[in-house]
């Protein structure tokens, strides 16, 4: 019996961890994106316009990969 509270603890703080680890992942995730995107067009200001484009739909990928994991931890941890 006390065991299964403990297992039930345990679960929940994994799930407290994973989350914590998909918002440090896309963080830098996206900040990466936001370098390589900076000093592309650092190189090459004359492709400023498709490059922003591309770094937009980069970072937008990354950010909703990053919720539907962050969604998962929570869920572990509630349920």
């Amino acid at each position: 019996m006390a065991q299964d509270g403990a297992v039930e603890g345990i679960g929940k703080g994994l799930g407290a961890v994973g989350a914590g680890l998909a918002v440090i992942g896309g963080a830098l995730g996206i900040g990466l994106v936001g370098k390589g995107a900076v000093e592309s067009i650092a190189r090459q200001p004359e492709a400023t316009g498709p490059i922003g484009t591309n770094m937009i739909l980069a970072a937008a990928l990354i950010e909703g990969a990053t919720l539907f994991a962050v969604v998962v931890g929570l869920l572990t941890m509630v349920l």
